[in-house]
């Protein structure tokens, strides 16, 4: 039987991770597949080694702060790889990390598929130099990220189209099963970690006394529980939590407060028109201005090479600002029809590359088989 071991270690990565186990399995049903991921990942039929509430770290201050921990978990991950002896590893974004896994299993003689590419064009961009030397085929999700590798650095990768637009679509034709009061819903998905949540939501959560003709709906990542969100809660009456029912309120969401990342992408394909939210610690924000080299911080805007949704950053994001922007794409029909016009050309790009979960499978089957 053959054998792959998975690294994932973000929400994000558990969705994607877990279609592509699923994926994997219908084309080659001969597999052991061993994983760093979550529920999802377990679910499709991995083995489950570590779950990704573990290994989620944020910002520059914060991963120092837990250097030790990431550090430990590195030399585990190796032990564990060495031990099971798979056939190929398929890693999964989540750069810091498995950069240094593809760096080290390279030298073991352990085959690499990288499924969603570092963003090695905002930031660290040196890296593509030793990502070429040990990563055995790259598979990237972003349109514009194959031109970039392969005309700036002279790397063939393959464009396999993003796991969203499958994802959402099906989800588009699922039934929902969430109850909400009789009010128009207003999205607020303050991210996955606790670091980022406990920062964004109270600002997000002001909200609730300024827009009290509407029902705010928090979606609680798989990640962390319900008694976390409780307190920060607490002092509003039109605020409900729901947990791994994300995509539930997407759909019947008239406008959402989003923090940066792939949430930004999953609420523009429900065609929500959205504001995104972004505030880190200082030091972690002063660092990632010097070195991060992007116009925008959210997908939507990166894709689209303009500023199609508002951005709220770090000292600009405050309740004011986000009541001023929020009314905006609640009531300016103009703003609203423009939004949702450039999301159906982004969608069109995401497209372009086909199934990605299919395509992907295919690419690491076939790469097994050389």
């Amino acid at each position: 039987m053959t054998r792959l071991y998975i690294i994932a270690g973000e929400a994000s990565g558990d969705l994607h991770g877990s279609n592509l186990i699923n994926e994997l399995h219908r084309q080659h049903p001969q597999l052991d597949i061993r994983c760093w991921g979550g529920d999802k990942m377990q679910a499709a039929g991995a083995t489950l080694v570590k779950h990704y509430r573990h290994l989620a770290f944020m910002g520059f201050a914060e991963v120092l702060m837990n250097l030790r921990t990431i550090l430990k978990n590195i030399t585990f991950c190796k032990q564990d790889i060495l031990q099971w002896q798979p056939d190929a590893l398929v890693l999964i974004d989540y750069p810091g990390f498995n950069l240094r896994i593809a760096e080290w299993a390279k030298k073991q003689g352990i085959k690499v598929f990288y499924y969603i590419s570092p963003q090695v064009w905002a930031w660290k961009e040196g890296r593509v130099r030793m990502m070429k030397k040990c990563i055995d085929e790259m598979m990237v999700i972003l349109p514009f990220e194959k031109k970039y590798f392969e005309e700036k650095w002279q790397w063939p990768v393959h464009y396999v189209g993003h796991p969203l637009v499958q994802v959402v679509t099906a989800a588009m034709a699922a039934t929902n099963t969430i109850t909400v009061d009789n009010k128009p819903v207003i999205a607020l998905l303050p991210g996955s970690r606790k670091q980022e949540v406990s920062i964004k939501l109270p600002v997000m959560l002001q909200m609730a006394n300024r827009f009290k003709d509407y029902q705010l709906v928090v979606a609680q990542s798989p990640g962390l529980d319900a008694a976390f969100y409780q307190p920060m809660m607490e002092p509003y009456n039109n605020v409900q939590l729901v947990q791994n029912k994300t995509y539930e309120i997407l759909k019947i969401a008239t406008a959402a407060l989003v923090t940066s990342g792939t949430a930004t992408l999953e609420t523009a394909l429900f065609g929500v028109p959205q504001v995104v939210c972004y505030k880190g610690s200082n030091i972690s924000y002063q660092i990632a201005k010097r070195v991060i080299n992007v116009k925008y911080i959210s997908l939507v805007n990166l894709i689209m090479d303009e500023p199609l949704v508002k951005e709220l950053i770090q000292n600009e994001f405050t309740a004011d600002n986000l009541e001023q922007q929020l009314q905006l794409i609640l009531t300016d029909t103009e703003n609203i029809n423009r939004i949702k016009k450039g999301y159906d050309t982004l969608k069109k790009l995401l497209s372009e590359g086909g199934a990605a979960s299919e395509n992907a499978a295919a690419l690491i089957i076939a790469g097994l088989q050389k």
